[in-house]
This record gives structure tokens, sequence and C-alpha cells, in this order.
């Protein structure tokens, strides 16, 4: 069994440091994170966090060869907090 040393931990960033990298504004991320529609993310002790893989694989599935080709469905995120600190801490939506 391979143990985790810190090199191979996922890279953790905020919402705004994770819009910066999309090149989106925080308030849009916030709002896909509502919808949805966003790339997946994890709450650590109440705060929004994003693995860099996670906004990559986001970026890949939004990769289309014309402008006719439907996307495809959004698989919808599993939540593995609280569903009413969920509910509180996105009472923004």
């Amino acid at each position: 069994m391979q143990q985790k040393t810190e090199e191979n931990w996922p890279r953790f960033v905020r919402t705004v440091e994770a819009a910066r990298l999309l090149g989106l504004s925080p308030r849009t991320l916030e709002k896909h994170r509502c919808d949805g529609t966003g790339p997946i993310y994890r709450k650590l002790g109440g705060r929004v966090v994003y693995t860099v893989t996670d906004l990559q694989a986001w970026i890949d599935a939004a990769a289309r060869l014309s402008t006719s080709e439907v996307a495809p469905p959004r698989l919808l995120q599993v939540m593995d907090t609280d569903p009413a600190t969920d509910l509180a801490a996105d009472a923004a939506c």
C-alpha cells in the first residue's frame, strides 16, 4: 500500500483562486456551484475548496468539436457532508 506523502496530496484552492485559474469571476463560479453546473468542490471546515485536478477535468468536459454538439448530461455531485450545513452555507444561491 502506497503511503500518502505531502507531495502527492491534491492541491486545494479556494473560490477566488479557482475562478482566476478558470478565467471566471468568483461570483460566476459561485453561481455554477449553486446551479450544480460547475466543477466538483469540497467543503473543508465550512470552506469551499477545489482541487486543481477537478478544475482541469471540468475544463476538459467542456470540450466540443462543433457548436451543434450536445453537452453530455451532468452527473449529480455526491455531497459527503451534512445536507443541513450545505444548505445553510449555500443560502446565497
